[in-house]
């Protein structure tokens, strides 16, 4: 075990007594924390064994470690001298998270993907651990060339294809090479911040019943980011004759269709891919958030021919290339089909709880519950208003999404809404989440 002391050449007793007591007291050296054997101590600090351990039986003697034959010398239990968290810098997390954004991480595929991970280490060469190409492994590239294909109707070469570590970084890839982009409004305010942050100016496109307006772009827009299987936060879906229009918009620009939650539809086959229409003018982006879970942090661009350069070349300058073991895992589920496999069982898990939320709230207007991991319960003009419906819920333990947010500008003319989320909680305490939603809407009615 190795220690860092901060000593003076010469050290003697004291002064090691001094710098192991005040890492113990500033929470450096945890308690129960195990502290190297003298031999080893007195070697790396270059003083004599007999130092180190006359240092530790003063310490164990005023209370500051205590040592057991064959168990060696450890920290004890002492107060610590560590600052204090600041009042009011944590939130208590709340009894029933109904927020939308995470799937049940709860039912991640463990055994599968160590499966997974075993099969692909096990005939993976020495040089995957090394640096590797900035579009991601080619083994995970040509499964999804595949999967896509054949599950989202999307039209992908692996050379097409780039890795990265998550949808966001996708997005801030297109977005630095794109000065003007049009954003959905009702949308994702994290997203808009990362399009500022790649320094591209954001316009406003809005959306109604049939989805983003796309007769609405300008020649002035360089790129729309758009949702069309199941649109962010209203979860309507961009009609055929919308989509037709965007594409043909396109022509002198790009759509970045955004895909994450594109396998999650429940009363008939999900709606392909506007990539498949024209895939030299549109950027689709999907991920692993949503089918497993945001920690894996993989998601992949299936890039037009004319920016695969630009986007290696950005991606190379950022993070050199994606985490590999993650890419070949990911690869190996894929092709063995467990990942397939693990998406149907998903798809039901969510549409059983999709059909729950919808009997709990048959007296609300629910909408967005085609497809997707979230619903959006408007509420009517003349009341209760969102933000008192999301004031009692957190006083009920109760936590939503608010529709205010998503607006691009604010107004109090927009439609009120809460966003309810059916992925992120547990099997167990998802019914009594939906019993404490109903109370609220009627309590806030």
């Amino acid at each position: 075990m190795d220690l860092h002391l901060d000593l003076p050449a010469g050290a003697r007793r004291t002064s090691l007594e001094h710098a192991v007591r005040s890492a113990i007291r500033s929470g450096r050296l945890a308690p129960g924390s195990r502290l190297p054997a003298t031999r080893t101590l007195a070697a790396s600090l270059g003083v004599a064994r007999g130092t180190v351990a006359a240092a530790y039986d003063q310490l164990v003697a005023e209370g500051y470690l205590t040592a057991r034959t064959g168990s060696g010398t450890t920290v004890a239990r002492v107060p610590s001298a560590a600052p204090a968290p600041t009042a009011g810098t944590s939130t208590a997390a709340p009894r029933f998270d109904l927020r939308p954004g995470s799937p049940d991480v709860a039912a991640f595929p463990t055994a599968a993907w160590l499966r997974a991970t075993r099969r692909a280490l096990a005939h993976s060469p020495a040089a995957v651990y090394d640096y590797g190409d900035p579009r991601g492994r080619p083994e995970l590239r040509a499964a999804l060339a595949e999967y896509l294909g054949r599950a989202r109707g999307v039209l992908a070469h692996p050379d097409r294809i780039v890795v990265t570590s998550g949808y966001v970084q996708a997005l801030s890839l297109l977005a630095g090479l794109h000065p003007v982009v049009a954003m959905e409004d009702p949308g994702l305010p994290f997203h808009r911040a990362v399009v500022h942050r790649a320094d591209a100016r954001v316009v406003p496109l809005s959306v109604d019943s049939r989805g983003a307006r796309t007769s609405l772009l300008s020649s002035t827009v360089d790129a729309v980011v758009l949702t069309p299987a199941h649109q962010f936060p209203t979860g309507v879906t961009l009609e055929p004759s919308r989509r037709r229009a965007v594409v043909a918009w396109a022509r002198d620009a790009l759509v970045v269709e955004d895909d994450y939650d594109g396998e999650f539809r429940y009363d008939r086959q999900p709606v392909g891919a506007v990539q498949g229409m024209a895939p030299e003018h549109v950027a689709y982006v999907g991920t692993a958030a949503k089918t497993l879970g945001p920690g894996l942090r993989l998601g992949w661009v299936v890039l037009p021919e004319r920016l695969v350069e630009p986007v290696v070349e950005a991606k190379r300058h950022l993070d050199v290339h994606t985490e590999v073991i993650g890419q070949l895992t990911l690869a190996e589920m894929i092709t063995s089909h467990a990942y397939d496999r693990h998406v149907r069982a998903a798809r039901t898990r969510y549409r059983a709880r999709r059909d729950l939320l919808l009997a709990r709230l048959r007296d609300a207007s629910v909408g967005g519950i085609a497809a997707g991991l979230h619903a959006l319960v408007s509420l009517p003009p003349g009341g209760p208003r969102e933000a008192d419906v999301l004031a009692e819920a957190a006083r009920r333990g109760l936590a939503l999404g608010d529709l205010a947010s998503h607006w691009h500008a604010a107004d109090d003319d927009h439609p009120q809404g809460v966003i309810v989320g059916y992925g992120t909680p547990g099997e167990a305490s998802y019914p009594a989440a939906l019993d404490v939603l109903a109370r609220t809407l009627r309590s806030a009615a």
